[in-house]
This record gives C-alpha cells, structure tokens and sequence, in this order.
C-alpha cells in the first residue's frame, strides 16, 4: 500500500447513522399503538440500522404476550413504574433503575404491574421501532391514548407473515403472565 494514499482527505460523505444528533421525547415522532405511547428517540436512519431505541408509557395490565425476536437483541430500561417478565422460562419482576436484556431468540412477554410504567426499549440492531412507524397511529400528545382507540395487532392475528418483516414471531403456548394462561 501507498503510505502517499493514506494521508489523502476523506471527500467520502459520512457512513448512514454516523452523525451526531440529539432528539427529545418532546419533540421525537410519537406514536398510540397497543394501549401504549411510543416515542421513537432513534431509528435505523439514525444509526445505520446498528441499533433502535423508543421510550413507552403503558397502562396497567398491558403487555405483549409470548414472543421472539428473530434477529435482535432487545432491552428495557425502567424509568418508572414496575413490571413482570418472562424471559425464557422465568419470572421476574423489574423496577425502577432496572436494566433488562432479552437475547435474540428468547421467549419473553411483560405485564406492567403498576399503575403506569415508562421505559426505554432498544433493538440490536434495529427492528421493531419500524413496525411501530408503519402500523400505529401518530400522535403529538405524549399521554396514553384513549381507550380503546389505539390500532391493536389484530392485523398481525389475520395475517401472521406481516410480522416476519420485523423480525417478530408470536409464539404459541400459555402465557403465564395472564389470567388463565391466554
């Protein structure tokens, strides 16, 4: 190699996500989906699909049930509030400060056990954050939406495929966190 060639500027534009930024939840697009407020903080634009990170605010009782995530690593930080999860096949309960990984591939689902709970939730690499982009309801107000009002995943229910788009697969089986298992 040509030790000349290596001191020659770099007239290249920046790598996609390799630019500095900073959003605020009051200004970053949100979104009602589920019973939930999602707060999208960053995207796959923003770090070149390296990595994702929203911030939700979800009702009591709310929560996905069993499913995987099939090619990200995903993760909770409690801001407040409290919740369950199952990860694999255990249980634990996750506060305030707590930190929560779930490795790709791992059956997890959440049950928020306060009145309230707001978390961080990150993709590695990036994923859900484009579902919650594409399928929910955009909001400017950051408070939970009204009742009944939010898109729900009854379109995933009819058609199961649209979740192989997001890496996301629901999985079979009883849910443990719910009354009666479903």
């Amino acid at each position: 190699m040509n030790p000349s060639t290596l001191k020659t500027p770099n007239t290249d534009p920046p790598m996609p996500g390799s630019e500095p930024f900073i959003h605020s939840n009051d200004s970053a697009p949100a979104y009602w989906w589920i019973d939930t407020l999602w707060i999208v903080l960053e995207d796959a634009t923003d770090t070149g699909g390296r990595h994702s990170l929203m911030e939700e605010l979800a009702p009591k009782g709310s929560g996905p049930g069993p499913h995987k995530h099939t090619w990200s690593d995903e993760t909770y930080y409690m801001l407040d509030g409290e919740m369950t999860f199952l990860i694999a096949d255990e249980i634990r309960t996750a506060r305030k400060g707590d930190f929560v990984v779930v490795p790709r591939n791992t059956r997890h689902a959440f049950r928020v056990d306060s009145e309230t709970a707001r978390f961080l939730n990150g993709y590695t690499p990036a994923s859900l954050e484009m579902c919650v982009v594409e399928r929910a309801m955009p909001t400017t107000e950051r408070v939970l939406p009204p009742e009944n009002l939010a898109p729900d995943m009854s379109i995933f229910e009819e058609n199961p495929e649209l979740l192989i788009r997001y890496g996301l697969e629901v999985l079979p089986g009883p849910d443990p966190l719910r009354p009666g298992g479903h």
